[in-house]
């Protein structure tokens, strides 16, 4: 039995070319999390989807198919969305990287959703970009189940993060686990996604790396080799 959908809000996370005229695109949809499919004809000079599929464009998205892989029907725009540059543009890749490499296809996530749809809007206005984006990792974690537990934390106190047990409270750190030491008053403020002050947000994105990289592997992040380079 052939699916099919006719509208859903979605957001292009990549794409590539496949066979001589189309694309492969990975979208990140509201209510069915990644959705991969076939756009055809849009590499042609005079597709009226060409300009549309675009990373962080809101659309309104269908599609239809038997498999895993879908061939698009529709695409339109939402709103004119003014593109992303410089520094906002790199956060943008490393936070549509991240979803194509975490999510698993069609594993529902709107709340995350949300949260992209938050990300991408900072992004745009510039105005506190470190933060949305330590906001949002901690969210995707969350979502997927391997956010550490900051439920329980003595602010006095210092906390030793451990893959497999969380947050465990220890005396003083040494020079082995330094970087894997967080003080407690730090993941407080983490838990409640405040990242106002500047050693916060410093901890944020060591503890954020530290569990990213854990799901990640072997295998780095294009978008951070971009950020080394430039």
């Amino acid at each position: 039995m052939e699916y099919r959908v006719d509208g859903q809000a979605a957001y292009v996370l990549h794409s590539r070319p496949y066979r001589d005229t189309s694309l492969l695109v990975d979208f990140f949809t509201l209510e069915n999390g990644k959705v991969s499919a076939v756009v055809k004809g849009a590499r042609r000079p005079n597709s009226r989807l060409r300009p549309v599929i675009q990373p962080f464009l809101p659309l309104q998205i269908g599609w239809r198919g038997r498999q895993d892989l879908k061939n698009l029907t529709l695409a339109e725009p939402v709103d004119a969305n003014p593109f992303l540059s410089g520094t906002a543009l790199m956060c943008g890749l490393y936070v549509n990287e991240l979803l194509e490499r975490l999510l698993q296809p069609f594993d529902a996530h709107p709340r995350l959703y949300v949260y992209y749809q938050y990300v991408v809007n900072e992004l745009r206005s510039g105005e506190d970009i470190e933060g949305a984006l330590r906001t949002f990792e901690r969210r995707l974690l969350l979502e997927l189940g391997y956010a550490p537990d900051l439920s329980d934390i003595d602010p006095d106190a210092i906390y030793l993060y451990q893959p497999e047990q969380g947050m465990q409270r220890i005396a003083q750190p040494n020079p082995n686990n330094r970087m894997r030491c967080f003080y407690g008053s730090h993941l407080q403020s983490i838990e409640q996604d405040q990242y106002a002050e500047p050693a916060v947000r410093q901890a944020a994105k060591r503890l954020m790396r530290l569990v990213i990289d854990l799901l990640l592997g072997d295998k780095p992040l294009r978008s951070r080799e971009l950020f080394q380079k430039r």
